[in-house]
């Protein structure tokens, strides 16, 4: 009885001395530079806790609480390392091989999870010579809670050969552009889930305060490879990180989303400005437009794009076109992510870090004038006007009169605007370009970028959810 009695006493001191932290804050990760950050984790109660961060070797102290919690905040430097923190209390502990640099979350569905593993082929090709000592990885399990969760599991990695391997392409992409830019380190969080719901993301009882996302919410669609429950990945995924500080989101999602395009742009005002206040800042926020795949319908991925285009009016914000960046229009996932990558990336550059990224807005419709039996439609972010590529004929316009019936036209370019026009239509009321759910468009700027497919009429579209509710 003596010796229980001992060993029961002997695990209770080991228990007691073990001062710990969530797994976002380990060795090797990145700190985001020049803010206040959070540092914190469990130990008993009364427990005196001093952290000693390596920049400054200034120690700062907590207590632990009631809660069995401690917390301190330490300011950080600008972009550099490695650095060491050391966390005192009953034990020892000491992240190692830190750095100070720029920190992104890269969320939303496969297109942002998929890796050179899993068939990117651009990343593939760049395993052999990945290692780059000044990007750093941490992958957030896939976790669905009915709850808010205060931890995840994981590690922060060092970017080669074998953590890219298993990690989000695009997410890579973006950073190393943005790591050979800037020249500092570079934190890439990837946290994503395929097939996943927006309304998942975001907590169960903010998506069921308006009419059009609590109408989404409740007519998601199951399927076996994500949650149709809304706040569930908020809950799993999001709320254990929001302590962490970010530079900013990087996001690509919406094809699960297709059985409700018309909530889908409150759905992302929501987003924003639920994830933007859980962290404290206005994170710039920049997306990736769904790209065309052959869904067996006509409007509903049109829709979402349409949408996506609108949630623009968002705050820094910014979107970016994919419609000339498949492969294969049979296939969901496009084989290549560099070019998504860095079309992210320019857009950070510009918009975040005042950088000249060079041009990174593709052109958008701005408005119409009809001008007899045509219709002349101006564009913004056309410095060099627009040109055709792969032939000689615009493709992907239809235009209607008033008995909304379209038909397919033609296009003239002059200069930063298009004229647009068809011998069966002499009295034409709107337009419409690339809008249907697989289009290949072939319009762009001098500049490089594709035009963002749109249309002038705000005609009802045939499906579901047409009228707001």
């Amino acid at each position: 009885m003596k010796k229980i009695l001992l060993a029961l006493l002997l695990l209770s001191s080991v228990a007691r001395a073990n001062v710990s932290l969530p797994a976002i804050l380990n060795s090797n990760m990145v700190l985001q530079q020049e803010t206040e950050v959070t540092i914190w984790g469990w130990a008993d109660p009364t427990e005196k806790i001093t952290v000693t961060a390596g920049w400054d070797n200034q120690p700062l102290t907590a207590t632990g609480s009631d809660l069995a919690t401690w917390s301190v905040k330490l300011r950080t430097p600008k972009a550099g390392g490695p650095y060491t923190i050391t966390i005192q209390g009953r034990n020892r502990v000491e992240l190692t091989n830190l750095l100070i640099g720029e920190v992104w979350l890269c969320s939303g569905q496969s297109n942002m999870e998929m890796t050179a593993g899993g068939g990117v082929k651009d990343a593939r090709a760049e395993l052999p010579t990945a290692y780059n000592p000044n990007i750093r990885f941490f992958k957030v399990p896939r976790r669905a809670a009915d709850a808010p969760q205060i931890d995840v599991k994981g590690n922060w990695m060092v970017c080669d050969s074998v953590t890219l391997k298993h990690f989000s392409a695009v997410g890579y992409f973006f950073g190393k552009k943005l790591q050979n830019t800037l020249n500092v380190p570079i934190g890439l969080i990837d946290m994503s889930w395929g097939g996943s719901f927006m309304d998942s993301w975001i907590p169960e009882e903010l998506v069921r305060l308006y009419p059009e996302t609590r109408r989404s919410a409740q007519t998601m669609p199951k399927a076996p490879w994500a949650p149709n429950k809304p706040g569930v990945l908020y809950n799993g995924m999001v709320a254990p990180l929001t302590t962490f500080p970010l530079a900013g989101v990087i996001w690509y999602q919406g094809e699960s989303n297709r059985h409700d395009p018309a909530a889908y742009y409150k759905m992302t005002h929501l987003l924003v400005d639920t994830w933007r206040g859980l962290w404290g800042k206005e994170l710039p926020f920049y997306y990736v437009q769904i790209a065309p795949f052959t869904y067996g319908g006509q409007y509903q991925t049109a829709a979402v794009r349409e949408s996506q285009t609108r949630a623009m009016d968002i705050p820094k914000s910014g979107m970016i076109v994919t419609t000339d960046l498949v492969d294969n229009l049979k296939d969901i996932h496009p084989a290549y992510k560099k070019e998504v990558g860095n079309r992210l990336a320019n857009w950070a550059l510009a918009e975040t870090y005042g950088r000249n990224a060079g041009p990174y807005k593709s052109p958008q419709y701005r408005s119409m004038e009809v001008d007899g039996n045509k219709i002349r439609i101006t564009f913004d972010h056309v410095p060099g006007g627009l040109l055709v590529k792969g032939g000689t004929e615009v493709g992907e316009l239809e235009i209607a009169g008033g008995d909304k019936v379209f038909v397919k036209a033609q296009g003239r370019i002059k200069g930063n605007t298009l004229e647009v026009w068809s011998d069966q239509v002499r009295n034409p009321a709107a337009v419409r370009f690339a809008f249907r759910d697989a289009p290949e468009p072939n319009l762009f700027s001098r500049e490089g970028l594709p035009v963002i497919p749109f249309r002038t009429d705000d005609w009802e579209l045939g499906l579901k959810t047409d009228r707001n509710p």
